[in-house]
C-alpha cells in the first residue's frame, strides 16, 4: 500500500505530457494531384508542425506553387553557399573579427522573406547575413563588408553584425538589444498608421535578457504590430537551452502575449507561420511571440568549433536527417515538380553566383583614411565641419 501511495504521489506531480514540435524537414504531404504546374496546389503539414499558446494554430493545409518552391530552393542554396564562402574566407584570414554563420538555419531566413512584404521591417542579432541579402542586399555586398571593402553594404566599416538595408535594421552585436529596437520600429509603424509588421529576431541565448521582457511588456501595453521571433537553435554560445532556461518553451514566455512554436527546418511550415503571424499583428491583435525550432551546424561563431558541448554524431544526424534544403529537394522531386538534374543545375547556378560575388568583393578597395569621417551623420544632416583627435584637427564636408 505504501508503494502504491508513493506511485500515486509521483503521478500527481508529473505534468501532462504534450507532443513535441516536429522538426523534420520532409514531413509535409501532397494533398492534390498536380495536373497543371502553373497553378497552386495544396499540401498538408505534419500535425505537429505548430504548437500554440493563447491563440489558434495556423491551418495545416497550405497552398504552394511550383515556381515559388523552386525559387525558395535556390535562395536557400545561395544563402548556404554564401555562408560557406564566408567560412572559407575567415579560415584564410581574409575576414577578421567576429563572424557568426547560419548554416542549417536557412529555412528561417528564406521562409521569413517569403511570408512578408517589402514594406515590413526586420531586425536581428549576430546571424544576419541571409536576412541582409533577402531584404534587398546583395551577396557581393555582404562578402565585401565581411572583407572590410568599400563595396560592402556598410562600405566596409560595419562588419558582420552591422549590415543594413532600408527595410532591414541590421544584425546587432549587443545580446538582446535588437528586441527593444524592434518594438520601437513597430511603434513607429503604428504611430504613422502603416499596415505593416516588424519582425524582431533573437536567439535562445538572448531570451533571458531583462530588456527582452521589458520590450514584451511595452509592446503588449500598446498593442504594437511586432512579432518577436526566437530562433531556437538549441545552443546559446556553448550552453544548451536546457541548462540556461528554466522554461525552454520560448513561445510561452510572453506573459499575456500569445505565442506560436514552429518547425523551423521545414520552409513551407516556416513561410506559412510567418504569414499567419504577420496577419495577426497587422490586423490589430497586438504582438505575437514566435519560436522557430531550428539548428546550426557550425559553432556559435568562427572561433567556436561547436563540438565541445555537443557530439559530432548529433550534428551529423541533424545534417543527414533534418536538413532544410534536402527536405525541400525531396518535396520537389517527389511531387514531380523538377528532376534531380534540374535541381543540380540550380545548385550549379547558385555556386557560380556566389563564386562571382566573392571574386568581385576581393577586388574592391579597402576604405581610405578620409572614409573614417564619412557616414557618421544621416545624409543631409552633416555639420559643416567635425573635430578630429585634437582641437587642431578639423575635417570639413
Amino acid at each position: 500500500m505504501a508503494s502504491l501511495a508513493r506511485l500515486r504521489s509521483s503521478l500527481a506531480r508529473t505534468p501532462n505530457l504534450v507532443r513535441a514540435i516536429q522538426t523534420s524537414a520532409g514531413s509535409t504531404q501532397l494533398q492534390d494531384s498536380i495536373t497543371d504546374h502553373s497553378q497552386p496546389f495544396t499540401v498538408k503539414l505534419h500535425e505537429d508542425s505548430f504548437r500554440a499558446h493563447k491563440c489558434e494554430t495556423p491551418s495545416l493545409e497550405v497552398q504552394v506553387q511550383k515556381g515559388e518552391l523552386l525559387k525558395m530552393y535556390k535562395d536557400m542554396q545561395l544563402m548556404r553557399r554564401m555562408e560557406m564562402a564566408a567560412d572559407a574566407l575567415y579560415k584564410a584570414k581574409l575576414i577578421r573579427g567576429f563572424c557568426h554563420l547560419a548554416i542549417g538555419q536557412e529555412a528561417v531566413a528564406v521562409g521569413l522573406e517569403y511570408g512578408i512584404v517589402p514594406e515590413d521591417r526586420v531586425i536581428t542579432a549576430y546571424r544576419c547575413h541571409p536576412y541582409a541579402v533577402m531584404r534587398g542586399g546583395t551577396i557581393k555586398g555582404v562578402i565585401a563588408e565581411l572583407l572590410g571593402r568599400q563595396d560592402g553594404m556598410s562600405r566596409g566599416k560595419g562588419g558582420s553584425m552591422h549590415i543594413f538595408t532600408p527595410s532591414f535594421f541590421g544584425g546587432n552585436g549587443i545580446v538582446g538589444a535588437q528586441v527593444p529596437i524592434g518594438a520601437g520600429i513597430a511603434f513607429a509603424q503604428k504611430y504613422l498608421g502603416h499596415k505593416t509588421a516588424t519582425f524582431a529576431l533573437y536567439g535562445d541565448g538572448a531570451s533571458n535578457q531583462g530588456q527582452v521582457f521589458e520590450a514584451f511588456n511595452m509592446a503588449k501595453l500598446w498593442d504594437l504590430p511586432c512579432v518577436f521571433v526566437c530562433e531556437n537553435n538549441k545552443y546559446g554560445m556553448g550552453t544548451s537551452a536546457e541548462r540556461s532556461s528554466s522554461n525552454t518553451e520560448y513561445f510561452t514566455r510572453g506573459d499575456k502575449i500569445p505565442g506560436l512554436q514552429v518547425n523551423g527546418m521545414d520552409i513551407i511550415a516556416s513561410r506559412h507561420a510567418v504569414q499567419f503571424a504577420r496577419n495577426w499583428v497587422v490586423n490589430g491583435n497586438g504582438p505575437l511571440l514566435m519560436e522557430f525550432v531550428t539548428y546550426r551546424y557550425g559553432g556559435h561563431s568562427m572561433s567556436d568549433p561547436g563540438t565541445t558541448y555537443r557530439t559530432r554524431e548529433e550534428v551529423q544526424r541533424m545534417r543527414s536527417t533534418q536538413d532544410p534544403i534536402r527536405g525541400l529537394q525531396r518535396y520537389i522531386e517527389d511531387w514531380g515538380l523538377a528532376t534531380e538534374q534540374d535541381l543540380k543545375q540550380l545548385d550549379k547556378e547558385a555556386k557560380a553566383e556566389v563564386d562571382k560575388a566573392v571574386e568581385e568583393a576581393k577586388t574592391s578597395p579597402i576604405p581610405t583614411q578620409e572614409d573614417l569621417w564619412t557616414d557618421i551623420y544621416y545624409k543631409g544632416t552633416e555639420p559643416s565641419f567635425m573635430r578630429g583627435r585634437d582641437r587642431e584637427e578639423i575635417h570639413y564636408y
